[in-house]
């Protein structure tokens, strides 16, 4: 699959870190710092813009690294970029630490996964099927 990419950025296209990564490290495209202060969030953006084959989407997900080490995360993660979007990608970042935390220009700041997608076609019913765990909801199997 080829997916058009333009790439405003002073800084590399989206890169797999390993042969086996499902997610592309995505990186801070900024003219100066941005100091994220505790429980707050901005809008980071990376100067790249995609323009997706239909039936697929980006899911933009936060960095385990940045999460444990400095507690910063994607708010709305994942976060989905659709395949009609033209506009720049952005990574809405929170720090959720009790600390400063100071993103630099160039820095991996997320990962994307592009994944395909249906678009169902709803069948109303009166009943749905049956199923061994019915209606139960969170923790309902009681498994360790």
């Amino acid at each position: 699959m080829k997916v058009q990419i333009i790439n405003k950025s002073k800084h590399q296209l989206p890169a797999y870190e390993t042969k086996l990564s499902a997610g592309m490290d995505i990186r801070a495209n900024i003219d100066e710092p941005i100091t994220l202060k505790p429980l707050a969030r901005c809008l980071v953006p990376t100067g790249l813009y995609i323009a997706l084959p239909e039936g697929f989407e980006a899911q933009i997900r936060p960095r385990s690294g940045l999460a444990i080490k400095k507690g910063v995360t994607v708010l709305n993660t994942p976060g989905t970029i659709d395949a009609d979007y033209r506009g720049e990608i952005c990574i809405i970042l929170v720090n959720l630490s009790a600390d400063d935390f100071v993103i630099q220009d160039g820095e991996r700041v997320a990962q994307m996964i592009i994944a395909r997608h249906e678009q169902p076609q709803w069948e109303q019913v009166e009943v749905l099927s049956e199923t061994e765990r019915g209606a139960g909801g969170f923790g309902h199997t009681g498994k360790k």
